[in-house]
């Protein structure tokens, strides 16, 4: 079973940073480059200038942006704009939301887990890219701080944690902020956390539903640190931690947008499939179980629509991967949350191709990587996501550091 306890939480204190709404994003692979301008201008002590700070004219090995995040760190801590909590806790949280044309609540607790290798307590389902991985290992070595959570999910129900919840957020939370897509989001301490931890965990294997670069990061990073200095607090980090049997998490999918005219025709691989009148239509009759997608093309001058049932079983993204774009390893793909910004790229002539997918279920995932598989990049959009920077855990702040 996976190792779960609380942790010493770093938190911005409202009273000198400002109101919350200005100052957490979501995960920095959420955010659009017009999205991440304007965080940027929110707040000077918006968390977005440590995630995903700009590259200047002039950085090199001394000075860039990962070390200009770790001045903003060290500065907000000095300044008093962000505190670590008095003490160590369980991060009991939940996120308010409309899904399905009704309001729905998510809830979880946030704690640190200890680092182990893939495939024994803890299960990836994706598979990652190298870019990502580089660039967070450059910014988890300079802040030596987990700035968002990992959000992984048990197989569940685990009434242990149902009942710890059902309590711990019957009382005031210590933070709450609304999202830009009307999420509230909700975040509590409780310093007796650890027995509703232990045994939570204990109940499955944690499968990753996101971040899964933050974890092989993390894992590289502990692999470093051991080598040089044996355990410490680079042996855990935090997670955001989800019963998916009582939570029942929505399972967005990743489109695709074909970028280059290399990789080929994907209408004749697939057969044409059946013409439909527009994006709507193609949102309306995608389907996991009947593993159908759709496909935006331009067709003899004009934007065509399609749908398509894929040979094979669900979900309809590794059908769609392993029949058609088997070749591909993700190279000249994009991955996009928003169908129609994904139609949009093959209206304005930067992408020859859009795959629409269906929403999947997380059962389905994890049958898929108990059997041994795992899922394409970009496979799945779990929503909503954990607030970056409700809080925080800095390695100094959960044991001494070294300093070399």
């Amino acid at each position: 079973m996976a190792n779960g306890r609380p942790f010493v939480g770093l938190r911005y204190d409202e009273r000198i940073a400002g109101p919350l709404d200005g100052l957490t994003t979501p995960p920095y692979d959420a955010i659009s480059g017009a999205e991440r301008d304007r965080y940027e201008r929110l707040s000077p002590r918006n968390v977005l200038h440590l995630i995903l700070g700009h590259v200047e004219p002039g950085d090199g090995e001394r000075v860039n942006r990962y070390t200009r995040a770790a001045d903003a760190l060290r500065a907000w801590r000095e300044e008093g704009a962000l505190v670590p909590h008095p003490e160590p806790a369980v991060f009991p949280y939940e996120m308010r939301f409309h899904f399905g044309g009704r309001e729905r609540h998510l809830r979880g607790m946030i704690l640190e887990v200890e680092i182990e290798p893939w495939g024994g307590s803890i299960l990836p389902h994706e598979r990652t890219l190298p870019g990502p991985l580089e660039d967070r290992l450059h910014l988890l070595r300079t802040v030596r701080t987990n700035l968002s959570p990992v959000y992984a999910m048990l197989r569940g129900p685990s009434l242990q944690l149902e009942d710890f919840l059902g309590a711990a957020t019957g009382e005031p939370p210590i933070a709450t902020v609304v999202d830009e897509a009307g999420t509230q989001h909700r975040l509590w301490a409780t310093p007796d956390g650890a027995a509703a931890a232990t045994e939570a965990l204990a109940a499955s294997p944690l499968l990753i539903a996101d971040g899964h670069h933050r974890y092989s990061v993390a894992l590289a990073y502990r692999g470093e640190m051991r080598a040089r200095f044996g355990p410490g607090p680079w042996d855990w980090m935090m997670m955001f931690v989800v019963d998916a049997a009582t939570e029942d998490p929505p399972v967005l999918p990743f489109h695709r947008a074909i970028l280059t005219p290399e990789l080929g025709s994907p209408r004749e691989a697939l057969h044409g499939g059946e013409r439909v009148r527009d994006l709507a239509e193609v949102l309306a009759s995608v389907d996991d179980d009947a593993v159908t997608v759709g496909i935006v093309q331009v067709e003899q001058g004009e934007l065509a629509h399609r749908i398509v049932r894929l040979d094979g079983a669900p979900p309809a993204v590794l059908a769609l991967h392993t029949q058609v774009l088997v070749s591909t390893g993700g190279a000249g793909l994009r991955f996009l949350p928003d169908a129609v910004a994904a139609e949009e790229l093959v209206r304005i002539g930067e992408a020859t191709t859009a795959f629409i997918l269906p929403p999947t279920h997380v059962d389905r995932i994890r049958r898929i990587v108990e059997h041994g598989g795992r899922l394409p990049e970009k496979s799945t959009y779990f929503w909503p996501k954990p607030r970056t920077g409700l809080v925080m855990r800095t390695l100094e702040d959960q044991g001494v550091m070294p300093t070399a």
